[in-house]
């Protein structure tokens, strides 16, 4: 998907309140607590796009506090903007790859993870950076509380049969798997929708979902 660039939007990311800096990102491990300023569990969407998702939970989990992490600038504003709208104080948002989260992110620190319509890297050569991978389950794996678990949705059926198929020899287990969750009445209790799963359900596209944790070590 090419993005269009929308001028000036690096800028006002770079200055926003609500954007932890590039250039201190580094430092933060161990540090995000102290941020938000309270001990309360803290969970993190990777790859939100313009932020419904993570806006929406924030809004109905006052607490629990997230960080929305986005790579793009032009889509991390359109969060940056509702956030300007409608300021919730447990929700910030860093712009970076996600490569880079056990860089920013302490052993233990997140209590979850969302992954939510991420990129399907199609090509077979692009697999380890598909956010399901077991390489990024690995990186997920140093940050995530003992009891910590992951969320992951999406449309794209192949992507999902991809990342079923990575849990066993990554380590993982899925809580539940299901390839129609909008047909699921008992996962649908309290479901949050992102943009892209409004638009996809509407058209008749089943959502695949599921909420894995480490495995038991024998």
């Amino acid at each position: 998907m090419r993005l269009r660039n929308i001028t000036g939007c690096q800028e006002t990311i770079a200055d926003s309140k609500y954007v932890v800096n590039e250039d201190i990102l580094e430092e933060c491990p161990g540090t995000w607590a102290s941020r938000f300023g309270n001990s309360n569990p803290i969970r993190i969407e990777i790859g939100m796009g313009k932020g419904r998702f993570i806006h929406d939970l924030a809004e109905q989990n006052p607490d629990v506090n997230y960080i929305g992490i986005e790579k793009y600038s032009a889509v991390l504003l359109r969060a940056v903007q509702k956030q300007e709208e409608n300021e919730k104080s447990n929700l910030i948002f860093l712009r970076m790859d996600a490569e880079d989260i056990c860089k920013v992110f302490g052993p233990g620190e997140i209590d979850k993870i969302y992954l939510n319509f991420s990129d399907p890297w199609p090509k077979d050569r692009h697999a380890k950076r598909r956010l399901p991978s077991r390489q990024f389950l690995s990186r997920y794996d140093k940050i995530l509380k003992a009891d910590g678990n992951i969320e992951f949705k999406t449309d794209n059926r192949d992507l999902f049969d991809f990342a079923v198929d990575e849990l066993e020899p990554a380590g993982w287990e899925a809580d539940y798997i299901t390839y129609d969750l909008h047909a699921d009445e008992k996962l649908m209790v309290g479901n949050v929708m992102t943009e892209y799963e409004e638009k996809f359900s509407s058209q008749g596209n089943p959502i695949c979902k599921y909420c894995i944790h480490r495995a038991s070590k024998q």
